[in-house]
């Protein structure tokens, strides 16, 4: 199974979600074709309210304690239903990396 399925199937399996994107990004570095190693994931899920960020991380990277040793970055972007709203569904875009495509 590739790793950006079973990171879906995982967060999928572990919280209720209202909105989840997962982006593969290891084509923005330097990393051989067909990487799985840099990922962007964006959740919306009301188990973010409340939660101050680090607390939303830690518990993302709880959930994918198996997965994470497979890859080498994961951007993450976590948020209410409340906030995402009020981001109008927007994540930020993700940097251009030093020595990637």
């Amino acid at each position: 199974m590739l790793v950006q399925n079973q990171i879906e199937a995982r967060i999928s399996e572990n919280l209720d979600v209202e909105h989840m994107s997962l982006e593969n990004e290891s084509h923005m570095h330097n990393v051989p074709a067909g990487s799985e190693s840099h990922f962007k994931l964006v959740l919306v899920s009301d188990v973010f309210e409340g939660k101050r960020l680090v607390q939303r991380h830690q518990l993302v990277y709880g959930i994918l304690q198996d997965e994470m040793t497979k890859i080498h970055a994961l951007a993450m972007h976590l948020y209410s239903l409340k906030e995402w709203r009020e981001r109008n569904a927007f994540a930020p875009l993700s940097p251009k990396c030093h020595g990637g495509e």
